[in-house]
């Protein structure tokens, strides 16, 4: 057989398989042969190397070395040519191939900017290389991640984030898609008939905050065909992932309970919580049996249709304080809920976020985490540190009074863009936590954005730390990613990085980093603070000056997906800073009450919108268009698309309805929310100003916000279509901006954030 005809076989059996992984028989499989383990890590090296797989070999041992995960390249003695990979499982095989690809073969794969070009002839590793992982559990996903970015995948994007996850060592991710399936079938058997789940289950986007209990119903009501394509699409997820030898976390019940509970059984005791202002949620009292009974029921059903790991994702009190301080009250809600777990499963292990011990730490004292998490088994429980790189709550509960847990890097909020981070604490805080002997029994580490697809400098520094037990040196990392990611070194490139890892890359000072004064609701605040922080950490002119250096670069690496991604974003952030100097301008133009000096001010800051978004029409990643045809793409029919779009755009704008509080949390910085909601809404306030500067009274805000209330919310049931593919070229249209705007850029009010060594020390 020639290597043409072996490779169309190849995928001609890929594509087979990729067929039969949907199908029911197989999604509750768990435990997989060492054939059809191997079948599947040879599927992802035909999908990454674009159809290469004959020139590796694939060999899982099922073995650990000195009890740890491993990975091993090396030359095929026996076959010439061909690179072995050698793992525990297909996730260290899929890593040892992302190794060979970055270190052999110059190769880069990314969110933001991939390049897969593989030598015709494949030049083979030296020796042999072995490579363990500390961690028994590498995590990844939030719930919020499944909204914010995950609402609209297909298999095809969640077939490449699994190889994704793979290729970097991930082997305990969060699986929550189809759960919706389960808590139907629980509430249906209990008698609850589907119009009375109405107002139970929410629309797509907002998925995340119904599981976790915080709201009910909103976005809905929620499609039978969405039910259906999403039970499908978690048993594909599950399949391909446990074939890797991922072992994917399954979520649990809490006690929330459909609004209509009471009524159906009034003799049971509920509990009211709220979140945001949102309507209160119902939570079944742990107290009652029927807790355990439903609790039982949720896990066998889910089993029953995904099968199970054994890991199970439970957050009782998200963002929402107990109804009771009293420590056997918080005890047993934890007892019954892990209690439940284990009725079905005597294998079960609760794996918990972290996160309320931080939002709510007002509330969460030392009695009160004790009573929650002393009720569990210690080999029962596993902790998600959620915040490790900023609110490291390990530090202060004596890590997790003997619990295991998970070092996570949360990082981002809303999937705002922007670019932000933590460098010093990623690059040194899981090696040092790992070597503390205060750490307890910290077993992993993970990652836990609300959003991703952004910062990819990042997110593989983070990943850096999977294969290793060393702290990260930043300035030796930056300077091995940039040479992958663009193809060659450069010293510009490398200055530019060096400066924004230590300024830029170095937040200690705001959530997730900082917003833009063009995404809030307009007003004449240098800082409107809430949704809309835009306090920079960092001096805007070092950043200006990493552009300059940056757009040095532009005819050396003009053919880098990497490269013209990074100069788009780097681009990108210092427009959206330097936006509040023009914004100021019109604030002063108003003071001074000059109407001629006011409308040259709004009209040069209008100007700059439409350059803004023209800069971003030029990446796809920052699209409106794409997450919108996504979006309608779920739909079957008219009305199902329409109420999709309807979500996509409500989550991104008012969040909820036109009086949430969280309004413009989820705001994005992309081309077609620029140029088709945050341009608008700017010419509506500068309308209203100027008409109030016209008859000589004060610009009342208050009414322009509930007037702006009504058109944003307006705006969400819109159906303008947006592109989908890139408008403009990345390179010309940065140079664009560079030209216009370097000269006008000047300092902006900023914090300056602790150097690098005095976060590494505390």
């Amino acid at each position: 057989m020639t290597q043409t005809a072996k490779s169309l076989f190849r995928l001609l059996w890929v594509w087979v398989g990729a067929l039969l992984v949907g199908c029911a028989p197989d999604a509750t499989q768990t435990t997989f042969s060492l054939r059809e383990q191997t079948e599947a890590a040879e599927a992802l090296v035909e999908r990454v190397t674009d159809g290469r797989a004959d020139d590796f070999r694939v060999v899982i041992t099922q073995k650990q070395v000195d009890g740890k995960d491993y990975f091993a390249l090396y030359a095929d003695p026996q076959q010439q040519g061909v690179v072995v990979l050698e793992g525990s499982d297909g996730v260290c095989v899929a890593s040892a191939l992302n190794h060979y690809l970055q270190e052999w073969c110059g190769c880069h794969i990314s969110w933001c900017g991939s390049s897969v070009e593989l030598p015709e002839r494949l030049p083979l590793p030296q020796g042999k290389t072995i490579k363990t992982s500390p961690y028994k559990y590498r995590y990844c996903f939030n719930y919020c991640t499944f909204n914010y970015t995950m609402s609209w995948w297909d298999k095809e994007r969640w077939q490449w984030e699994i190889d994704f996850m793979a290729l970097n060592g991930i082997n305990m991710p969060l699986a929550v898609t189809g759960q919706n399936s389960v808590w139907q079938r629980v509430y249906r058997s209990l008698g609850f008939t589907d119009k009375e789940l109405e107002g139970f289950f929410s629309g797509p986007a907002y998925f995340n905050w119904f599981w976790m209990g915080n709201l009910d119903g909103w976005g809905g009501p929620l499609p039978q065909s969405f039910f259906r394509k999403h039970e499908a699409l978690q048993k594909y997820i599950l399949r391909s992932e446990r074939a890797l030898g991922m072992k994917p976390v399954l979520p649990a019940f809490t006690g929330h309970v459909p609004p209509s509970f009471e009524q159906k059984f009034p003799d049971v005791r509920v509990r009211k919580t709220s979140w945001v202002n949102f309507p209160e949620v119902a939570v079944l009292d742990p107290e009652e049996e029927m807790f355990d009974r439903i609790g039982e029921m949720f896990i066998r059903e889910q089993a029953a249709l995904y099968g199970t790991n054994h890991l199970y994702s439970a957050d009782t009190f998200n963002e929402n304080d107990p109804p009771s301080t009293d420590s056997a009250y918080l005890a047993g809600m934890s007892r019954k809920v892990f209690e439940s777990m284990r009725a079905a499963d005597s294998e079960a292990v609760w794996v918990m976020q972290g996160w309320l011990f931080h939002h709510s730490d007002d509330f969460w004292g030392e009695p009160e985490i004790k009573a929650l998490l002393g009720a569990v088994p210690d080999d029962g429980m596993i902790i998600l540190d959620l915040w490790s790189e900023r609110f490291p709550v390990w530090q202060r509960t004596e890590a997790y009074y003997g619990k295991p847990w998970i070092w996570c890097m949360l990082h981002n909020f809303g999937q705002n863009i922007t670019l932000s981070g933590n460098s010093a604490r990623v690059a040194q805080g899981p090696a040092s936590a790992l070597a503390s002997p205060k750490s307890g029994k910290m077993c992993g580490i993970g990652l836990t954005p609300e959003g991703i697809e952004h910062n990819p400098m990042m997110f593989a520094m983070m990943l850096e730390n999977v294969w290793r037990e060393e702290p990260i040196e930043v300035g030796d990392f930056v300077a091995d990613y940039l040479e992958e990611r663009y193809g060659s070194r450069n010293e510009q490139a490398e200055q530019a990085w060096g400066i924004i890892a230590e300024s830029v890359y170095n937040n200690d000072v705001s959530n997730g980093g900082p917003e833009s004064i063009i995404t809030g609701r307009p007003n004449f605040k240098m800082n409107p603070g809430g949704t809309t922080n835009v306090k920079l950490h960092y001096d805007q002119m070092e950043l200006a000056t990493a552009w300059d250096l940056l757009m040095e670069c532009a005819e050396e690496f003009e053919e880098s997906e990497g490269y013209r991604y990074d100069l788009v974003d780097i681009t990108r952030q210092v427009m959206a800073n330097h936006a509040t100097v023009l914004q100021q301008a019109c604030a002063e133009a108003y003071k001074s009450g000059d109407i001629e000096a006011f409308d040259g001010a709004a009209n040069q800051f209008i100007s700059y919108l439409w350059d803004f978004e023209e800069l971003l029409s030029s990446r796809e990643e920052l699209l409106l268009g794409r997450w919108l045809e996504a979006a309608k793409a779920m739909g079957t029919n008219a009305a199902e698309r329409g109420l999709y779009e309807q979500n996509a755009r409500n989550l991104l704008t008012t969040w909820g309805n036109k009086d949430c509080r969280i309004r413009d949390y989820a705001c994005r910085q992309w081309s077609g929310m620029v140029g088709g909601f945050y341009i608008p809404r700017w010419e509506r306030f500068f309308a209203s100003v100027r008409e109030a500067m016209s008859k000589g009274v004060e610009f009342d805000q208050k009414l322009f916000d509930e007037q702006s209330k009504e058109w944003e919310w307006e705006w969400t049931f819109g159906k303008e279509c947006y592109p989908t593919t890139p408008q403009t070229d990345e390179i010309e249209v940065a140079r664009k901006m560079h030209s216009k705007y370097r000269s006008q850029l000047e300092p902006l009010p900023y914090v300056v954030a602790p150097s690098a060594k005095k976060i590494i020390e505390s």
